[in-house]
């Protein structure tokens, strides 16, 4: 039962979006609670019957069939069509020709295609651009709301009222399912890249309690990406930029826990365990991304992964090019985030001293837990053990995860000697 869930949990993270896109196109966006309620009843029949049967051999297909299934029995309950797009509804006057066009609306590459009309239409213009960041996170890229609050430095009720405000204004107007051009696309595209950054981080540092790495949402971040760099409107710097980024930074995925998922920081690493192929599809991607004028704050952290990839060891980093780049980041793309850890790139480029008065002269980060135990890292070095452990124990205190707290709770023993 515990294999199925796991197996229907994944599913969900990676066909949900592809499937909530496909039907949005058909019943119209303002119908997404449509399109919803067919992928989770789909989703949900997954479960049932897997847990009592066997998976099936092709469990994607399955999902796919059923969602179609599902469809049709709304449509032929349906009394009128009037609900379903202007353009669609002239297709579905016979059994047969709504089978049709279903079965083409599910076909691969009109999957990737309603998608990515999906990612754009919830970015129009009419909504604030946290709002369309949250709907693509909620509704193609299926992440929970505590994790888009813990996205966004939020609390749950925001979101939730972000989503129904976004959600009572798409009813209310009429917004088209279509790629953008133009200065219109350049617009978008801003909250396009931003949600798939966010999405990737949460898999990376992810903050649900039972684990620190959720490897799906970083998979499905960097096929998102690819996405947009194999369509030619969206095929820009700052997307490969992007994609270079998350190479980068998932190459050393299967280094960063240990046989009992405990998180190895990065000091700690065996090198040799880090994915040479992402190295280098990231290293391509940077160099494509890096012809022209263009500097996005992306170029800047995937440059920045780069010289971690690229370093013999950790003693071997050039901190000094980290830290030169963390400032030019913070020209670019000015944030707390950013601040922090140039902070920290200040500590190994110059001294532990230095990195904890950059650190102490930062302000709001009273209750994060990566700021404590950067400043109890920094006071380790510099051997006052008493002050790095009350931010240990301060550290301990906001976290949430549990690997990150047994991982500061073995630093904390440490320095008690």
């Amino acid at each position: 039962m515990e294999n199925v869930n796991q197996l229907v949990d994944h599913l969900f993270r990676h066909e949900s979006g592809k499937m909530i896109a496909v039907l949005t196109q058909l019943f119209g966006f303002p119908n997404y609670d449509t399109a919803r309620d067919i992928v989770q009843e789909t989703m949900l029949a997954a479960l049932q019957q897997w847990s009592r049967h066997a998976v099936p051999d092709n469990p994607v297909g399955w999902l796919t069939h059923t969602a179609k299934n599902k469809t049709l029995d709304l449509l032929r309950r349906q009394k009128t069509l009037r609900q379903l797009t202007p353009e669609l509804t002239y297709q579905h006057q016979t059994e047969e020709a709504m089978q049709s066009q279903i079965d083409v609306l599910f076909l691969d590459d009109e999957i990737q295609d309603s998608q990515l009309r999906m990612i754009f239409a919830c970015c129009h213009a009419a909504l604030p651009v946290e709002a369309q960041i949250t709907l693509i996170l909620r509704t193609l890229c299926g992440l929970t709301i505590p994790e888009i609050s813990q996205a966004f430095l939020s609390n749950n009720e925001n979101i939730n009222k972000r989503l129904y405000r976004a959600k009572e204004k798409i009813r209310s107007q009429t917004i088209a399912l279509e790629v953008p051009t133009g200065n219109e696309l350049l617009e978008r595209l801003e909250a396009v890249l931003k949600a798939i950054y966010l999405l990737f981080n949460e898999g990376y540092y992810s903050k649900n309690s039972g684990a620190s790495i959720r490897y799906d949402l970083c998979d499905e971040a960097m096929r998102l990406a690819s996405l947009l760099t194999q369509n030619s409107l969206t095929n820009l710097p700052k997307v490969g930029a992007l994609l270079s980024l998350m190479c980068f930074q998932a190459s050393r995925l299967e280094a960063r826990q240990d046989n009992e998922n405990q998180i190895i920081l990065l000091q700690n690493q065996d090198r040799n365990k880090w994915n040479t192929a992402l190295i280098q599809r990231g290293q391509y991607f940077l160099n494509t991304a890096s012809k022209g004028n263009e500097l996005s704050s992306y170029h800047l952290e995937a440059a920045i992964a780069s010289y971690h990839a690229q370093a013999e060891s950790f003693e071997k980093t050039n901190w000094q090019a980290i830290l030169s780049l963390y400032g030019l980041l913070e020209q670019v793309a000015p944030s707390a985030v950013v601040s922090f850890n140039r902070a920290i790139a200040t500590g190994f480029a110059q001294s532990p001293k230095r990195g904890i008065e950059a650190l102490l002269a930062l302000k709001g980060f009273d209750s994060n837990h990566y700021y404590h135990v950067a400043l109890g890292d920094f006071y380790t070095k510099m051997q006052d053990f008493k002050t790095a452990k009350n931010h240990y124990e301060t550290a301990i205190k906001n976290c949430t995860s549990q690997a990150e707290r047994k991982l500061i709770w073995d630093k904390m023993e440490a320095v008690n000697g």
